[in-house]
C-alpha cells in the first residue's frame, strides 16, 4: 500500500453532512447476512466539502423534484422502494445562509438516481464526472431516471496522479492532498471514492455505493447475490475495490468511512445547521 500519502490541507477544509431524506430498508438489503427484521433508514445524502479554492458538493441526494423523477424509474425498482424526502440540498444550503457562489462543482461518486436527483436544483454549477461515468449517463438505464436531465454542464476529469492507498491512480483536486479522488469501478463504470483530509489530520473516505452499510467494511460482507445481480454492473470489480478499502481501514483504523446510504456514517460529520457559519465562508 506504500507510505501514508502526505497532505497539507488548509485550515478552512471541512465536511458537512447534507442528508436530504431516507429510503426505508432492512439490513438484509444492505449487506449479505443482514437481518430482514432489522429495519433501517438508508440515507439519501450529499456531503459539502469546503476549501478556500472552491467548495464541492459530493452527490446531491434527493432534489426538489424527486417525486416526478421517481415516477420515471422502472416499475420493479419503484415497487421495492419506499422513500421520504426531508429537505433538498439546495434548500438546506439556502436555510444555512450559504453563498452558492462558493460552490465550485458537484462531484459525483456515480450517477444513479438517488445521487443525482438534486442536480437540476443547481443549474449554474458544473458537474464533475469521469469519462466512463459520462458515457454511462449518455447510455441511460441501469439505475438512472427514465427521463434524462437537460442543461447539466458535465466536466470530465481523469486520473493523472500516481497510486493512492493501494488504488492504482488518483486525482488530487487542489494539489494539496485535501481532496483526492480514486477510480472504483464496479457498481457503475465510472464510480469513484473520494478521500478528504482535514487540517487536524482527520481523514474521511466517501465511498459512494461501494457498500451500502458500514457492515460491508466491518464484517467484510458485500451485497447479497440477488442484490448484486441488479445493483452492480461489475460485481467482481466492486469486490476488488471493497477488499482494498477493507485493507485501508485495517491500516488506518481512525479513517471515517462514509457509505452514501448509512446514517451512522453521516452522524460522524457536522451538519450545516450546527456549523456556526463555517460553511458560509
Amino acid at each position: 500500500m506504500g507510505a501514508l500519502p502526505s497532505a497539507m490541507p488548509p485550515k478552512e477544509v471541512a465536511v458537512f453532512a447534507v442528508v436530504t431524506g431516507v429510503n426505508h430498508r432492512v439490513a438484509a438489503y444492505g449487506y449479505r447476512g443482514g437481518s430482514f427484521f432489522d429495519r433501517r433508514e438508508f440515507s439519501m445524502a450529499g456531503t459539502l466539502v469546503t476549501h478556500p479554492r472552491g467548495n464541492l458538493l459530493i452527490d446531491t441526494g434527493f432534489g426538489r423534484h424527486i417525486d416526478e423523477q421517481f415516477a420515471t424509474l422502472p416499475l420493479i425498482l419503484r415497487a421495492i422502494t419506499s422513500y421520504s424526502l426531508w429537505q433538498p440540498a439546495a434548500d438546506q444550503l439556502t436555510a444555512a445562509g450559504y453563498d452558492p457562489r462558493l460552490l465550485r462543482a458537484i462531484l459525483l461518486t456515480h450517477a444513479h438516481w438517488d445521487h443525482v436527483s438534486g442536480l437540476p436544483d443547481f443549474p449554474d454549477v458544473p458537474v464533475w464526472v469521469t469519462p466512463q461515468e459520462r458515457e454511462f449517463i449518455r447510455q441511460g438505464g441501469h439505475g438512472q431516471f427514465g427521463k434524462p436531465f437537460t442543461g447539466i454542464r458535465y466536466e470530465e476529469y481523469g486520473f493523472e496522479g500516481g497510486p493512492y492507498l493501494g488504488f492504482p491512480s488518483s486525482h488530487d483536486v487542489y494539489g494539496d492532498g485535501s481532496i483526492v479522488v480514486v477510480p472504483a469501478p464496479g457498481h457503475t463504470p465510472g464510480s469513484v471514492i473520494i478521500f478528504v483530509t482535514l487540517h487536524n489530520g482527520t481523514r474521511y473516505a466517501l465511498v459512494g455505493d461501494l457498500v451500502w452499510q458500514l457492515e460491508g467494511i466491518a464484517l467484510r460482507e458485500e451485497r447479497s447475490w440477488l442484490i448484486r445481480q441488479f445493483a452492480d454492473l461489475d460485481a467482481a470489480a466492486n469486490r476488488q475495490n471493497l477488499l482494498r478499502m477493507i485493507a485501508i481501514k485495517q491500516r488506518l483504523p481512525d479513517l471515517i468511512i462514509v457509505p452514501a446510504h448509512d446514517m451512522r456514517a453521516f452522524a460522524e460529520m457536522p451538519t450545516l445547521a450546527s456549523a456556526s457559519g463555517e460553511a458560509r465562508r
